[in-house]
């Protein structure tokens, strides 16, 4: 299976890392909107080719995985290419995935492709647990706590503030909300009693550092509906202590069952990541696959996790994988 990377930042680079523990798979080109020349993989039979270059590609990749951003590079980038390539990508604004599955699914079938969106943890894995969950216990409650992890878009808010040299922010379950939820109380839970949002600030010199803790303590849409802690610490020790991108988070679904709904259930799933891209990664690979078995049959269309048979993304054959996992 010959696979093409677009984009080559944590993800990019997750990929590359992913596709070497999986032998059915080659990675034969990375596509970059920076200078080909400037760039440096790890892979050493791939090639490092300009984004302008990429039809050109048309008929040489089974399967092109984009690793841009949610916010502006997949909901044009993705239905582009759907017409050209079959394609995974792991777009995460949830309230945009049906009007993004619509664009791509348009776009994959005039070109006869398939098109997997929104694959990752969440949505992605988290999604598909939840599902099958209500399936299983259409009475009852879900609930979904992320961390504790590092967030992207949070920090990245962080670091847009005047006199912020840099940033990371973890996002926490608050333990009280986690416990009401594994003992089964069905609780109705607020956002800020779901969550908090723990701050690591490098201020640059001279700023006002109540001004700062200010503006990010208010900020809306990311930590005024949040208990938010800020700590202001150095360079040095941001690099020392919070270099690494790690996440994860749990699924729950409290369910009862009985002709008087006498017993409880909980089916819960979780996650610990050390580094959030690399897991990420790790899963489009995966579905990546599922892509190529898929297109090989003749289907086409936009896909998302729910629409994939376990069996597509894995490398087992059927007797295998009834044989050694059913």
């Amino acid at each position: 299976m010959k696979l093409g990377i677009l984009g080559y930042g944590n993800l990019g680079r997750g990929v590359e890392a992913a596709v070497n523990q999986n032998p059915d798979m080659e990675l034969c080109a990375v596509f970059t909107r920076r200078n080909p020349e400037s760039l440096k993989i790890n892979s050493k039979t791939a090639k490092v080719l300009s984004v302008n270059e990429i039809e050109n590609w048309k008929d040489k990749i089974d399967v092109l995985i984009l690793c841009g951003g949610s916010a502006t590079d997949l909901p044009e980038q993705t239905p582009k290419y759907a017409k050209i390539f079959n394609v995974v990508d792991s777009f995460d604004t949830h309230a945009r995935i049906p009007e993004h599955f619509n664009n791509v699914d348009k776009a994959a079938k005039e070109g006869g492709k398939v098109g997997i969106i929104s694959v990752g943890w969440d949505p992605g894995l988290f999604s598909l647990n939840r599902m099958y969950a209500n399936a299983i216990l259409p009475e009852g409650n879900d609930y979904t706590f992320w961390g504790r992890g590092v967030s992207q878009g949070h920090s990245d808010a962080i670091r847009r503030i005047e006199g912020v040299k840099d940033a990371k922010q973890y996002t926490i379950p608050v333990d009280k909300a986690l416990n009401a939820v594994k003992n089964c109380e069905n609780p109705i839970l607020s956002t800020r009693e779901k969550h908090t949002r723990e701050c690591f600030v490098v201020l640059e010199d001279g700023a006002d550092a109540k001004k700062v803790e200010a503006e990010i303590v208010n900020m809306p849409n990311y930590f005024a509906d949040y208990d938010t802690t800020v700590h202001f610490i150095s360079e040095d020790e941001l690099k020392k202590n919070h270099s690494g991108i790690p996440h994860g988070g749990f699924v729950f679904r409290c369910g009862k069952t009985g002709l008087n709904k006498e017993n409880n259930h909980i089916i819960e799933y979780n996650l610990k990541l050390d580094s959030n891209p690399e897991f990420t990664s790790s899963v489009l690979i995966a579905y990546a696959r599922a892509a190529y078995k898929m297109a090989k049959e003749g289907q086409t269309g936009c896909k998302t996790v729910f629409d994939v048979a376990p069996a597509y993304l894995s490398p087992k054959s059927g007797e295998e994988l009834r044989k050694t996992m059913l």
